[in-house]
């Protein structure tokens, strides 16, 4: 039960962070906002201060940033569809950005408490990486182009780019403050069932409070690279439905992970549960970036067509286009909830 309880107040910190990037946006513009909710559904409680009715809802998922004039013509002047097109990019850009600035906040704690993982490696016998001549404590600076920043951009590299699991790739290493370049073949492991560079890393590290806020950003680019190359995988079949979780995956993987977590040691668990909570605010920063209508990248696409046409789209058929993507995304979401009910069963 505690497991459920974690998972909604993490959903909820994020949803609320989300929206709350929204409201502010909207409240420095003088548009008028009529209801900050967290949740969908009824309304359980509610109270109005100012203008505006700040309430909790039902279902613990999701949660609106209601403005007027948002999805329909108003005479307001303080309408959200009356305001400048920069202004509208501005209010609806702030909700993904804000979860950014929590995934921050969140690695900001994170690497204060555990360090940083360096691509600083050891060197297994026989590997891949061993007869390319690297050795214990070489840095990984890239790998065929790609920068390096923490260790486990190493480890994801082949699973990323499966198309290059049989090639021989350019390593850039450090070694003693000196730049050199390895040629490496990845080699086939039977017992992890995959290819493999033959690394594993050194322990993480600790640093100033420079590096801790460098190393932060590197984490939060780490998640948003890391969604970005899934969808690619998922439009390009590198992926399947399997491997795609819905709310009901996610409850699941945090009740798994904090159970485990839990029974070695508390701290574990707050470590492990602030890690999924930045996994999962980079994910809908860049999932509600997506020019899919209904979401805030959709809408944006449409304020960047009014900005190249100088014109404003037809505020019925904008809503139109949003209410179809909406129908399209809730069918979405009821297919990968019910085949995530699917696996647990």
């Amino acid at each position: 039960m505690i497991s459920i309880i974690i998972a909604i107040i993490i959903f909820s910190l994020i949803i609320i962070f989300h929206e709350f990037g929204h409201f502010i946006v909207a409240k420095k513009n003088d548009v008028r906002v009529e209801e900050f909710c967290l949740g969908l559904g009824p309304t359980l409680f509610g109270v109005t201060k100012g203008e505006t009715k700040y309430c909790l809802k039902l279902l613990p998922f999701g949660g609106a940033c209601i403005m007027t004039g948002e999805d329909e013509d108003s005479d307001d002047d303080r309408a959200f569809c009356n305001k400048t097109v920069w202004q509208r990019i501005a209010i609806v850009f702030a909700g993904p950005f804000f979860n950014f600035i929590l995934a921050f906040i969140l690695a900001l704690i994170l690497i204060g408490f555990i360090g940083y993982d360096l691509p600083q490696v050891y060197v297994s016998e026989g590997s891949a990486a061993a007869g390319a001549g690297l050795e214990d404590g070489d840095i990984i600076k890239s790998i065929d182009g790609t920068g390096i920043h923490v260790y486990r951009e190493i480890s994801n590299y082949l699973v990323l780019h499966p198309s290059k699991v049989t090639s021989t790739l350019t390593v850039v290493y450090e070694r003693n403050g000196e730049e050199y370049t390895a040629q490496v073949t990845p080699q086939y492991s039977e017992e992890a069932g995959r290819y493999l560079f033959g690394v594993t890393s050194y322990e993480r590290t600790r640093g100033n409070v420079i590096s801790v806020v460098g190393y932060s950003l590197y984490e939060v680019k780490y998640w948003i690279d890391l969604t970005l190359n899934s969808l690619r995988l998922i439009f390009t079949g590198g992926v399947s439905l399997n491997d795609v979780s819905g709310p009901v995956g996610i409850v699941s993987t945090i009740s798994t992970t904090y159970n485990e977590s839990v029974s070695v040691s508390y701290f574990a668990a707050f470590i492990n549960m602030i890690n999924i909570a930045i996994l999962l605010t980079a994910n809908l920063g860049v999932m509600n970036l997506l020019p899919i209508p209904a979401l805030d990248g959709g809408r944006l696409l449409i304020f960047i067509i009014e900005l190249i046409r100088r014109k404003k789209m037809n505020p019925d058929h904008e809503g139109m286009i949003n209410f179809v993507g909406l129908i399209v995304l809730l069918g979405l979401m009821v297919v990968i909830m019910a085949h995530d009910i699917y696996k647990l069963f």
